[in-house]
């Protein structure tokens, strides 16, 4: 029997390896071909290239010579570290309000909020597009960000109100004896515990703010308000040359936020993530 866990074992973790190695493949080739020289990109399949060069980062950062990807970079960065804060501030309080305040309607407000997890974002993009262009809110990031700050990510309400269920109400029951209003009680008592949930929402949210195409592409008009995912696109041209080398090397560039921000809270997220599902 020892032997037989023991090569189940063996066989579990070498056949996860290979799946391992199969999805992580395709990361690998595009980092190892933004070192390659354009015309080797697709001439040389290997993970090991015959010539390195940084030329494809060089030609890729200028971009188009008006507009840099300093400019996208930044604008990247101001939306997502705007979008991760709106998230965290506006899903919080309602997550409070839904998980310990008692008033009427409460269950039937949290069946729409959940109702709208269901709804496809494509339903509603033509409504919203209509009402911000007579805002005058287009080609800015104010379509993007300010919503953010209304709790309009149900997923994350769900998520904290999850986390805060956990959470014994004996704590606010004290804190109010001891003079705390719900306010002192939000965040003196629930926010320092709900740090992984926090955690959570925080890299959930910039990850898909930040790799976010199709809502930045309908609101974004001019060059210089561009993110990231926009200015790659810049680089495929049907009519005219395309720059693989420049698209991979700035999309490496890019990834590199993303990974930096789960790397260092790797920890918080799975908590987070495994805690709130557990206890409701």
């Amino acid at each position: 029997m020892i032997r037989d866990s023991k090569t189940v074992r063996i066989i579990r973790t070498a056949l996860v390896s290979v799946i391992a190695l199969v999805l992580i493949y395709p990361l690998v080739w595009m980092v190892v071909s933004s070192f390659k020289p354009e015309d080797l990109i697709f001439k040389d399949l290997s993970l090991i290239p015959r010539q390195l060069t940084l030329e494809n980062y060089a030609i890729g950062w200028l971009s188009s010579g008006r507009v840099t990807f300093t400019t996208y970079f930044y604008n990247s960065i101001l939306i997502s570290v705007l979008a991760v804060i709106g998230n965290i501030l506006s899903c919080s309080l309602v997550a409070y309000s839904f998980a310990r305040l008692e008033y009427r309607g409460r269950k039937l407000f949290f069946s729409l909020m959940l109702m709208t997890m269901m709804l496809p974002v494509h339903a509603t993009i033509v409504p919203q597009f209509a009402y911000f262009h007579k805002m005058g809110w287009v080609d800015t990031i104010l379509p993007i960000v300010i919503p953010k700050f209304l709790a309009t990510d149900a997923f994350f309400i769900f998520l904290i109100v999850q986390f805060y269920r956990g959470i014994p109400r004996d704590l606010d029951e004290a804190a109010i004896v001891d003079g705390c209003n719900h306010y002192s009680v939000f965040y003196r008592i629930l926010l320092p515990l709900a740090a992984p949930a926090l955690i959570t929402t925080t890299i959930f949210t910039f990850m898909w703010t930040w790799n976010d195409f199709f809502t930045q592409i309908i609101y974004l008009r001019t060059p210089t308000s561009y993110t990231a995912t926009l200015g790659l696109r810049m680089f495929i041209d049907r009519q005219a040359l395309s720059q693989y080398g420049a698209m991979f090397a700035m999309s490496t560039l890019s990834i590199v936020p993303i990974l930096v921000l789960f790397v260092t809270f790797q920890r918080l997220l799975i908590e987070g993530v495994a805690t709130s599902g557990i206890k409701g």
